[in-house]
């Protein structure tokens, strides 16, 4: 690696959690957020708000890069991969690091883990990865474990703590239930309760996975059977981040002190949850696919205790 109770009132703001569950936002281009007594303010769109030099720590997650993947819907994935690289080395503030969400391949083979390794090291920045279930297909499920597990527990789960925040790296693609949902397994929800004990409440957290921890979808196996456990272990935190991936599309909730969002892919879109049959690599036309792919770029400023995220597509 280099169930909340949605009845109670915001007592802050007078907005219901369960209201604030409802307004899953399906975000518009490039808009930067930043959460204010647990809900999200839009403070402008990314040309205007990129211009201002962030202050604080910045970090970006990339997601769901599925090198060799070359259907329809993306017959270049590792071309959009390259753009998405080039676009971080063009930021004017160098990042602190980078999140990697998953799905870093489509098969798992070797060769699509150097090809992605070649390119994803040219944004000259330390890289933390969680797997997709892309990722561990080969048979001995050994490759990625050997390029990303080192020092990691389990299936590779782990975390680290930066610019005083502190990054949880969860695996819920091993042990996948019915419908495809995530799992995450007592062995790991023991190790984050542990990994959690003695940390002041006032330290930001920030989990990762590759599938949502929260349920966007279950039909679609978009959620993790066993996340709502983890989330009770990170309640009591006055500053949660949940970043993910899997769905190739920007999705946000907010409740109470936690923040979820699902990062763009770089590969390919896939449909709005219950717009189409199944989930799956969604062709549109050609000028539109890089509106429709992109990164993350999030903020944190000590003492603030807000994290702002930036979502900037390819083009548009």
């Amino acid at each position: 690696m280099s169930g909340h109770d949605h009845d109670h009132h915001n007592e802050d703001n007078g907005v219901s959690r369960r209201k604030v569950l409802e307004c899953m936002t399906w975000a518009s281009t490039g808009v930067l957020w930043t959460i204010s007594g647990g809900v999200p303010r839009s403070l402008g769109i990314v040309g205007s708000a990129a211009a201002a030099e962030p202050a604080g720590m910045t970090f970006l997650q990339i997601s769901d890069s599925h090198v060799g993947f070359d259907k329809p819907a993306n017959p270049n994935a590792i071309g959009t991969l390259e753009e998405a690289i080039n676009q971080v080395r063009g930021i004017p503030a160098k990042p602190s690091f980078m999140i990697h969400t998953g799905d870093i391949t489509h098969l798992s083979k070797a060769k699509e883990f150097d090809d992605a390794d070649r390119i994803i090291s040219q944004a000259k920045l330390d890289v933390h990865y969680v797997p997709g279930e892309h990722d561990i297909i080969d048979e001995e499920v050994k490759l990625y474990k050997e390029r990303y597990g080192k020092g990691t527990k389990g299936a590779g789960w782990y975390s680290f703590d930066a610019g005083g925040v502190h990054f949880i790296g969860l695996v819920n693609v091993v042990d996948l239930k019915g419908g495809g949902l995530g799992n995450l397994g007592n062995d790991q929800l023991e190790w984050l309760e542990n990994d959690l004990k003695g940390r002041s409440k006032s330290t930001p957290i920030v989990l990762f996975a590759h599938i949502p921890l929260w349920t966007v979808y279950p039909q679609w196996g978009w959620g993790t059977e066993d996340g709502g456990r983890a989330l009770e272990y990170v309640k009591g935190f006055g500053s949660v981040t949940v970043l993910n991936g899997h769905i190739h599309q920007v999705m946000q909730k907010v409740e109470g002190n936690v923040t979820f969002h699902t990062a763009r892919s770089t590969a390919f879109p896939q449909p709005a949850p219950g717009s189409a049959p199944s989930p799956g690599p969604m062709k549109v036309e050609d000028a539109k696919l890089r509106s429709m792919l992109g990164v993350a770029s999030i903020n944190f400023k000590q003492g603030t205790e807000r994290l702002a995220i930036i979502d900037t597509p390819l083009q548009g």
